[in-house]
């Protein structure tokens, strides 16, 4: 069982009595003070009529009984295990071209009885950003499912992308593109339904080369209570899920014999509370990895007499699909957390892939008297990879300490040429609701050092994410100005005249972090008596979506880079036509390069674009080079500020093993002529990769 002092919740009664939003002690945003990149995003989804509301979960109707029974006998710290788990939804986000126009859309998914989103974005159309709700028309609105993560790919190379929504406590859905604009239900044909897991997260990728994306599932817990995150370490845990694409939009699940769930570091047979996944080749040798994030909860270490199981995990690919997880190896078993958000991207410019993950943060196991709790206990915090495939852990600023986090993308956000961290998060847990998160960027010194840009994302502009309790979050540059956008989806809100409370106040606060004056959170219930707890009344309302544009404007510029891989059009293309599992660097001119994979689901229960985005900083343009799964590299030169590029595979490395530059020529120039008689590049386009490739080789040899 679980051992925790809750003592400092005794503190909560004074506290929801008569008391006003403690956020009107924050030190006021000054018009003269410029965000730190020179960029700030505002939310426009109310202006662009966007009215996604996040219906109550099933499980809601649990919390309800137990806030209604509290009135009779109060709740005592016993109790708590018994409330659902994110009684209002778990929330997911995906951004995505599903129409092939251009353009981004959204998708949102939502709960029981209510339709998830697609919002069908109208720029290509009109020249304006706008959308529209086409989810019923499309087939994808999912109404009598209570929705979680969402991820998309082109499961079977038809040039379009297919959804795959995860349930809570129920089948998975796998809807199909048909390429006008409608999706068919091909989840019981495609086996991948899983049955009643609780899903939260997923992620494609090609795990053995052949061309087809496969599939894996993170899967939690029963949501219908937290007694696997309060008080249960293993045998409320459910495992993770491997599909293998066989053809023919069918799927094989390989969990058992494929090694993701023989874990290390748990007892035999043990199952983690995977939050998030991204199928991802970390270590560059042209196979997709795996990176999962999972929870230890409330269940104290090892170090305070409990059990590690929350971890940052790292599944290394032997290059046919058989995985071995390699987290002692890579140094990750000294990090337990509460980890359940994952971003990666190359941090500090060394040519590896770092991950950052978020966590509970400094401020709510802290009030919740957790042993262990405090600054660096529940730190969201970032992991460098070192040249021997071992990982750093970042450690921990005290200056910034940190907040809870959900959903996280490493996105360039002011085009300066380093990847920054953004997240999302909050929580309900039965008596409080977490508020710390006032909506997170930092930007990056690119050296892996961090400052907190809090006026980039603040209201009024942006949305008041301290009172949006958000999960899932992704990214993709939605009116194509060259810079990325922000889309978080939340599963409740708490507007005023609900209160906060910060928490600095009610927990001893022993560092120096511009967090203390906005970590704040919801007091739900109040103590009736020493130990017991009573029901406030208090209600919040439905959570929303937040689509933050970013103002740009700074004077940098930055490319896109799109990939596209060419199985099925050149005689011996291997890769998926989303490229997904490719690995991008960028080199801008006179600057260090950026690394960047396309993933096929990461972030939380989320998906950013394919499309990835460098920032130039005020270089003109640079070199892109590709990793594609299977180990081949491709190269394009002279790419120019503002340029946004489609790179197709080219099945001829300017690397490998060739008898001169005669047998490398043609093998590219063939490839390029069937791609330009598929109608893939035009015959400039043709010329220019050409040209490219053999200076490739010539540098390479």
């Amino acid at each position: 069982m679980f051992k925790l002092d809750f003592l400092l919740l005794a503190q909560v009664r004074p506290l929801c009595i008569g008391v006003v939003a403690s956020l009107a002690l924050l030190t006021p945003l000054q018009a003269s003070d410029p965000p730190q990149g020179g960029v700030i995003f505002e939310d426009v989804a109310a202006a662009l009529g966007v009215t996604y509301e996040r219906a109550r979960s099933a499980t809601f109707a649990f919390a309800q009984a137990f806030r209604d029974e509290s009135l009779v006998t109060p709740k005592t710290l016993m109790d708590v295990p018994s409330h659902p788990l994110k009684a209002r939804g778990a929330p997911g986000v995906a951004v995505l071209d599903y129409d092939g126009d251009g353009d981004l859309d959204i998708y949102v998914t939502n709960g029981p009885g209510a339709a998830n989103s697609l919002l069908s974005s109208q720029l290509q159309q009109t020249g304006t950003l706008g959308f529209t709700d086409v989810a019923a028309t499309a087939g994808v609105d999912a109404s009598g499912q209570d929705s979680t993560g969402v991820c998309y790919a082109d499961i079977d190379n038809d040039g379009d992308e297919d959804l795959y929504v995860l349930g809570r406590n129920e089948p998975n859905r796998l809807f199909e593109n048909n390429a006008n604009g409608t999706f068919s239900d091909i989840t019981t044909a495609a086996g991948v339904g899983e049955g009643s897991m609780g899903s939260a997260s997923c992620s494609f990728g090609d795990v053995n080369n052949d061309g087809l994306l496969d599939l894996y599932v993170a899967n939690v817990t029963d949501f219908k209570s937290m007694a696997a995150i309060l008080a249960i370490p293993f045998a409320l845990n459910q495992p993770d899920t491997l599909f293998v694409n066989s053809g023919g939009n069918a799927f094989t699940d390989v969990s058992a014999v494929s090694g993701i769930r023989d874990l290390v570091g748990v007892p035999d047979d043990s199952a983690g509370l995977t939050w998030a996944v991204a199928l991802v080749d970390v270590d560059q040798d042209g196979d997709t990895d795996i990176l999962t994030a999972s929870d230890n909860g409330a269940i104290p270490f090892a170090a305070e007499g409990g059990v590690d199981r929350g971890f940052l995990r790292v599944f290394e690919n032997d290059g046919s699909g058989a995985f071995s997880d390699v987290t002692d190896t890579a140094g990750l078993l000294g990090s337990p957390g509460d980890w359940m958000g994952i971003s990666v991207s190359d941090l500090n410019h060394d040519g590896t892939l770092d991950a950052f993950v978020t966590n509970t943060g400094d401020y709510f196991e802290a009030f919740l008297g957790l042993p262990g709790a405090g600054l660096g206990g529940q730190t969201s915090r970032h992991f460098l990879q070192n040249a021997d495939g071992t990982f750093t852990d970042g450690g921990v600023d005290p200056t910034l300490a940190s907040v809870f986090g959900w959903g996280t993308s490493m996105v360039d956000y002011d085009n300066d040429g380093d990847s920054d961290v953004a997240y999302v998060g909050g929580l309900d847990v039965g008596l409080i609701v977490d508020a710390s998160n006032p909506g997170v960027i930092l930007q990056n010194d690119g050296a892996a050092n961090f400052i907190f840009d809090r006026l980039a994302l603040a209201p009024p502009l942006s949305a008041d994410h301290v009172r949006r309790f958000e999960h899932g979050m992704a990214v993709g540059d939605l009116d194509g100005n060259g810079f990325v956008d922000m889309v978080s989806v939340s599963n409740q809100n708490a507007p005023p005249p609900i209160p906060l409370v910060l928490y600095a106040p009610v927990i001893p606060i022993t560092f120096m972090s511009p967090f203390n004056a906005l970590a704040s959170f919801v007091p739900v219930f109040s103590a009736s008596s020493p130990g017991s707890f009573v029901w406030t009344g208090l209600e919040t309302p439905n959570g929303s979506l937040a689509i933050e544009m970013n103002s740009g404007g700074n004077g940098n510029g930055s490319a896109e880079v799109r990939l596209f891989g060419s199985v099925g059009i050149t005689s011996n293309g291997v890769v998926n036509r989303d490229g997904i599992g490719g690995v991008v660097t960028f080199e801008p001119l006179s600057r260090p390069a950026a690394i960047r994979p396309v993933l096929g689901g990461s972030s939380h229960a989320s998906q950013h674009s394919l499309a990835l985005s460098f920032g130039l900083g005020h270089a003109p343009g640079g070199r892109v080079e590709v990793l594609w799964p299977g180990g081949v590299r491709n190269r394009l030169y002279d790419v120019e500020a503002g340029e946004r590029v489609l790179f197709p595979e080219i099945p001829c490395s300017f690397a490998g093993s060739w008898k001169n530059q005669g047998a490398y020529a043609s093998c590219v120039a063939h490839a390029l002529n069937e791609l330009r008689r598929a109608g893939v590049i035009t015959g400039a386009q043709r010329a220019r990769f050409l040209t490219s490739a053999i200076v490739a080789y010539q540098e390479e040899n």
